[in-house]
């Protein structure tokens, strides 16, 4: 609590959540880096004192990197947070004379700020005592001095450094303010800080200097001044006051305001390297560094590519300059922990008040890693007492590790952490059943293991809602700007503790529905006139209850035989469908799997024939069958093709398999029906005769020409004949340019990017494959593709009719036996083994008020309600936003309703049923508070992902950042208490968004470094679009975790850490997966012991970077390991690739595109830049 601000009245709804336990990282232990030269000049910290100092304009405030209109900012959440900055505090000025921003901190009972005198004031540290960091690779030193990257393209800018001193920090960013939902307003004593005068009104629109590309400081002119009372102006190196944060009870928060005048701030450090900010008027600076370019500069860089199915690289030219040092976080240099001092708690304002103890159910500050440097933790805080600041003992600066020195002001600890609040909702969630009974409650969060019992609600596993609350009017849906929408899985597989849903058979009559709107039998339906007639929940007509469903009502209104019947009770269940949802109306045949393998030179040179052959002989035991079911119903046939089709008869009778050839490939026809697709027990040895033999007959092939629509076309040619649906799964090398319908051409142009041709990149070349996909959906044939290109395949019209028939793409570049057999076959097995429903159709219906307006994911539409699947497997969503067209009542709330037809695995027609009901609110606070941020991610990223086909990328990254800041200038206006604008207030369920949205627009299709191909980009693109939320949660943000906390005897994972380089420790091994990649990061400093454990070898440097596996070891430690691997392998849809990254190696620079949390080396902000960013975007809405 600040002795500056008036008490807390209180949040304005519910209790306040407990705050977090201040995250303490100790000292990261670096290591001075030879390779870079020593300058002869220290860091450059603030002006020399004797030089005349200007004041910069009023209302300019130096912040992270933002131009910025306006009073200083501070963060303040409806998270409970407790700040924790870590920095030592500095006696009162004393003189006039101007702080050495220096850093070295000056012993108690030492008068002045420097322990130089007047005459030996030193610019900097000495070089001889500070090992120089290596300076950000990826920014300017001040315009104009560097030349721009090669690989880095002009206009993605970065949003700027994090500030290097005190002075940069002084007005604009001086602390964090995420705190409960009740924030204070400053006493008059304080600065004061009304909306800035000169901001001209926000409109939906962007200004010009809002998000897309981030220009940098320099190059724009101050903001008309806004005069803060208070506070004199101050020079840029007088570095006023700053924010102590408090650990104060609930709701504490973290304020970016100024302390009261009179205090000094804790002294920072530059770092070492020059400052990209440009000096007050009249103050000299040092030179930029000269000589080789900087690590990142250059264009021969190491290739990290495949960004996010990374296949072993090609050997890559050596790097010029200097070779890497250790780590560079995001290549910014480590934002550095500020050592904590024993014997002092942290403040809040600056002003020095009572300390309040750790929260309820945080554990203590975090220890640290192993090995992680010399500081000690901090003590438990003293009992409460004002502080004599003089008398803290404070380390020499040059003392400190080089990477300790206290650098930014925002504590990356006291900004909301995703890994903070997955360990919350898991230790508050995860123990107790998640029971669905209960309308609009909100799930726990997709990272949290939890048991769900059905009672009348779809599970969380099937259906999750961006909002369980929604908005009464539309009005209100509008000034929110919160999407509405339902993220649907409508065959997701439950854990093995949840029963799979009921099967009723309601006979010839088939399911109850409505006489109106169709809508099937639920829980929610009302049964009226003693049960003889029901009233629809969705469109309120009444119908008649056929005799044979009849039954009494009990005294309240409800059906004797609720509990016997899985419609009236459970919120998820299956009809089975009468001839009159089948076509032709007829019952279908079972479905056929057509496996179609391309036998052109690439595939047979690289060993993929023989591997696939191999593969294919013991994979068909295992199709998908019925439960119950000896064998599977489904019948397989085969296909080789290079420039001309070979279609396989296999029947059972023959000795031999016989081959045709189709060489007409302009008209395709299929010349064989009987043996084509046979039942695979009955022709086993025939089949596997055929398997043997297609590696040896194209053996010698010298065709490298392929074909690619032809081949689609007689797979659905051959089960049209066959009048069953299926899928086909086609294993393909090159970009198909031999004379055939569907030929494409070599179009990729990288000259493209950035400018508004660039969502061409996106779109098929032809519309052939358009209206082939359409066919296919017709027929029910669902095409599976397997890429293998070594180069430029157009994969954004390849994958359209593996995306319009809702089949699946996977992509191997580069592929190598050796190394992605593993990763290709296990894909190929699930592929092959998962549940699929064919065939089908989806309808979503909801009650009155809301209707589903927009629909994503992989499917064909041909009219505005059905989505229509060739093919419908257990890991696909189709995402669905809805939107009002009348209002909704509190009382009724809305509902939904997801009705999917389908053909099962053995033929057999089937309904499944999802039903939700959600809440209804006339207060903004209650949407506000029943959102889900995962689900909003996951929608944001589709909509934005589906936008660049027809948009430049800039305006759909500047679409996403303006709406998000909508979503939370809304919340700050309407629902938050006043406060200062200086305090950025983010809604407790939605504090999460600005790191997530980060990541988003991170992303390689969003914002592509130089070396990501056109083909990565579509291939994540097609990918994210039918992702559930849990994939999506982890590929945004992936798991991190340290290796060395694992205890071998327990089953239980440590908590995983932040994704930031400053989070790793030499002497560590991590464990990094993003859904598509494992990567395994060994530090340089690993104990020998360890590796000797893990990876059979006496020391790092014999670890093989080229390991795809982890060698089988007796011991513990590697056993615990390999079932940590494989548990997440269990976790996710596609087989992760493993790559073992050794610190500074080739693959490094590849790992830290993973670290989210900083900033990339292609011109993406770091989070808490991101987060300065969206607090600017706010306070310019609001005001």
């Amino acid at each position: 609590m600040s002795v500056n601000q008036p008490t807390h009245t209180g949040p304005p709804y519910g209790q306040p959540q407990p705050g977090y336990g201040g995250y303490l990282p100790p000292g990261y232990g670096g290591q001075p880096i030879p390779t870079v030269p020593t300058s002869q000049y220290g860091a450059y910290n603030g002006p020399m004192t004797g030089y005349p100092q200007t004041a910069p304009p009023q209302g300019y405030f130096p912040s992270m990197g933002f131009p910025s209109k306006g009073s200083p900012v501070s963060l303040d959440s409806d998270a409970s947070f407790t700040p924790n900055f870590i920095g030592s505090l500095r006696a009162p000025t004393t003189s006039g004379a101007p702080a050495s921003a220096s850093g070295t901190l000056v012993p108690p009972g030492q008068p002045a700020y420097s322990q130089f005198g007047q005459g030996d004031v030193r610019n900097g540290i000495p070089a001889s005592t500070a090992p120089l960091q290596r300076p950000p690779a990826s920014q300017q030193f001040m315009p104009g001095t560097t030349p721009t990257s090669a690989t880095q393209s002009a206009t993605f800018q970065s949003f700027g450094p994090p500030p290097t001193s005190t002075q940069q920090l002084t007005n604009h960013m001086a602390g964090m303010h995420i705190g409960g939902a009740s924030t204070s307003v400053p006493s008059p004593g304080v600065l004061g800080y009304g909306p800035p005068t000169s901001v001209p009104p926000a409109s939906g629109s962007f200004t010009s200097s809002g998000s897309g590309q981030y220009v940098p400081y320099s190059n724009q002119g101050p903001p008309p001044p806004a005069v803060p009372h208070g506070l004199p102006p101050t020079t840029l190196s007088q570095g006023v006051p700053m924010a102590q944060p408090a650990i104060s009870g609930p709701p504490s928060a973290l304020n970016l305001s100024h302390q009261a005048p009179g205090f000094a701030p804790p002294p920072s450090s530059s770092g070492v390297g020059a400052s990209n900010y440009p000096p007050a008027a009249g103050v000299s600076r040092p030179p930029p560094m000269q000589g080789s370019s900087l690590p990142g500069q250059a264009a021969t860089g190491p290739l990290t590519s495949q960004p996010n199915h990374v296949t072993s690289p090609p050997p890559q030219p050596a790097m010029t300059g200097p070779p890497l040092g250790p780590p560079m976080a995001g290549l910014q240099g480590p934002p550095p922990s500020h050592p904590s001092q024993p014997g002092y708690a942290l403040q809040q304002n600056g002003s020095f008040g009572q300390n309040r103890g750790t929260q309820p159910n945080y554990g203590p500050a975090y220890p640290g890693p192993a090995n992680y440097g010399s500081q000690p933790g901090p003590p438990p805080p003293p009992p409460p007492k004002r502080l004599d600041p003089d008398s803290i003992p404070s380390p020499q600066l040059n003392e400190l590790p080089p990477q300790q020195k206290p650098r930014h002001r925002i504590d990356p600890d006291a900004i909301p952490s995703p890994i903070q609040v997955i360990e919350d909702d898991r230790n508050n969630r995860g123990s107790e059943p998640f029971i669905t009974g209960v309308r609009g409650q909100v799930p726990p969060l997709v990272t949290t293991n939890f048991l769900v019992k059905d009672q009348g609600n779809a599970s969380p596993r099937y259906i999750r809602c961006t909002s369980y609350n929604i908005p009464c009017t539309s009005d209100m849906a509008k000034q929110s700007q919160v999407p509405l929408a339902a993220v649907i899985k409508p065959l997701a597989v439950l854990p093995a503790e949840e029963a799979p849903p009921y099967l009723v058979d309601h006979g010839e009559s088939g399911p109850i529905r409505c006489n109106r709107c169709k809508a099937y039998m639920c829980p929610f339906m009302q049964f009226i006139e003693g049960g003889r007639r029901f009233q629809c929940c969705f469109c309120s007509c009444v119908t008649e209850v056929p005799s044979q469903y009849f039954q009494h009502l009990d005294h309240t209104g409800r059906r004797v035989d609720y509990y016997d019947r899985p419609e009236l009770s459970l919120g998820s269940y299956e009809f089975l469908a009468t001839v009159d949802y089948c076509k032709n109306n007829k019952y279908p045949n079972p479905p056929a799997y057509i496996f179609m393998i391309d036998v052109s030179y690439n595939a047979i040179r690289s060993g993929l024939v023989r591997l696939i052959c191999e593969e294919l002989k013991t994979l068909l035991d295992y199709l998908p069958r019925e439960g119950n079911m000896e064998e599977s119903a489904i019948r397989v046939g085969f296909v080789t093709y290079n420039k001309v089709l070979h279609f396989y008869n296999v029947k059972s009778s023959l000795g031999q398999p016989q081959m045709m050839v189709v060489s007409d490939v302009a008209d395709m026809f299929v010349p064989l029906l009987d043996g084509f697709l046979v039942n695979v027990n009955e022709s086993r040895t025939v089949f596997t005769s055929l398997l043997d033999q297609i590696p040896e007959m194209f053996a010698d092939t010298r065709e490298t020409e392929t074909v690619f629509a032809p081949v689609i076309q007689a797979g659905m040619e051959a089960l049209k004949a066959a009048e069953c649906a299926g899928k086909l799964f086609i294993f393909h090398t090159s970009l198909p340019i031999a004379e055939a319908p569907g030929k494409l051409k070599n179009r990729d142009d990288k000259k493209l990017i950035n400018t508004d041709k660039e969502k061409t990149l996106f779109q098929p070349q032809t519309n052939f494959y358009n209206n082939l996909a359409k066919e296919c959906v017709a027929q029910g044939c669902c095409v599976d593709l397997f890429l293998f290109p070594n180069q430029y395949l157009d994969v954004a019209t390849l994958g359209v009719v593996p995306h319009q028939t809702g089949g699946s793409l996977y992509k191997y570049t580069f592929f190598q036996v050796e190394t992605d057999q593993e990763r290709f076959l296990n894909d190929l097995r699930r592929d092959v083994q998962k549940e699929v429903g064919f065939d089908a159709v989806m309808r979503v219906r909801t009650s009155t008020g809301i209707r589903a307006t927009d629909f994503f994911g992989a499917f064909y539409m041909s009219n505005t309600t059905d989505v229509e699947l060739a093919g419908l497997d257990c890991d696909k969503t189709i995402t669905v936003e809805f939107k009002h067209d009348d209002k909704l009542s509190e009382e009724s709330g809305a509902l939904l309703q997801c009705a999917i037809l389908y053909t099962s695995c053995a033929g057999q027609r089937r309904l499944r049923i999802h039903n939700l009901s959600l809440n209804c609110c006339t207060q903004l606070a209650d949407l506000y508070r029943n959102c889900e941020t995962d689900t909003l991610i996951n929608f944001l990223a589709k909509f934005a992902y589906r936008g660049v086909l027809n948009n430049p990328v800039k305006t759909v990254r500047d679409t996403l950042i303006n709406q998000c800041a909508q979503i939370l200038a809304c919340y700050r206006k309407n629902c938050a208490s006043p406060s200062s604008a200086g305090q950025l207030i983010l809604p407790e369920c939605m504090k999460l968004l600005p790191v997530y949205l980060n990541c988003v627009l991170k992303s390689d299709v969003l914002q592509p470094g130089a070396e990501v191909t056109t083909d990565d980009r579509s291939y994540i693109r097609q990918l994210i679009t039918s992702m559930d939320v849990a994939d999506t949660n982890v590929f945004f943000y992936p798991r991190l975790l340290p290796l060395t906390k694992i205890d071998p005897n327990s089953d239980s994972l440590p908590p995983a850490i932040r994704n930031s380089e400053e989070r790793l420790s030499k002497g560590d091994i991590y464990l990094l997966e993003n859904g598509l990649n494992i990567f395994l990061w060994v530090g340089a400093n690993v104990q020998q012991g360890l590796i000797q454990n893990l990876f059979g070898v006496a020391s790092f440097g014999q670890i093989s970077s080229n390991m795809c596996v982890l060698p089988v070891l007796d011991n513990p430690f590697s056993k615990r390991v390999r079932s940590v691997i494989d548990l997440f392998q269990s976790q996710r849809s596609r087989y992760m690739k493993l790559m073992v990254v050794k610190q500074e190696d080739k693959l490094d620079m590849l790992f830290k595109h993973f670290l989210v949390e900083d900033k990339s080396m292609n011109g993406g902000a770091s989070y808490v830049d991101f987060l300065c960013h969206m607090h600017k975007e706010i306070r310019q809405l609001l005001s």
